[in-house]
């Protein structure tokens, strides 16, 4: 499962497959809400964002967003296809985002704004929780306010 597997930048014609996965994730790690927020990031908000193909289907993606003129990378729109979830395929996505905003000078910090379904992945990759908000993202889903340790 590992083997045959690779990470390429998002075009708009992956945006049906992308709108699928958090289909697929919705209620587990996705409010049903967060769907018409995913559509708008694809369509207007995207500035780096990538995604992960196992024999040429896509069944991850993750994005990269900026702040405060790009000295912070914020990690985003995690989504792993559940069949695919607990084979290091998030983590691969996640360090190579990682590695990407490392290459880039201006980058002082990278965070990311999750939830209580997923921080525990994000805690395992160097991530120390900063802030909870509570029913943030919808009711049940809080927000978790997180910051990498490694760069």
């Amino acid at each position: 499962m590992q083997h045959n597997n690779s990470i390429r930048e998002y075009l708009p014609t992956d945006k049906d497959a992308v709108m699928n996965l958090i289909k697929l994730n919705t209620p587990d790690f996705f409010a049903e809400e967060e769907a018409d927020d995913l559509n708008k990031y694809l369509d207007k908000e995207i500035e780096l964002y990538y995604v992960l193909l196992v024999a040429g289907k896509i069944v991850g993606c993750g994005g990269i967003n900026f702040a405060e003129n790009k000295t912070i990378g914020k990690i985003s729109w995690d989504i792993i296809h559940p069949n695919f979830q607990g084979k290091s395929l998030g983590s691969k996505l996640l360090k190579y985002r990682i590695e990407v905003l490392r290459a880039i000078p201006s980058v002082q910090k990278i965070t990311v704004r999750t939830s209580q379904v997923a921080y525990k992945f994000y805690e395992k990759h160097g991530f120390i929780l900063n802030e909870i908000k509570k029913d943030y993202w919808a009711k049940g889903f809080d927000m978790y306010y997180m910051k990498y340790e490694g760069i």
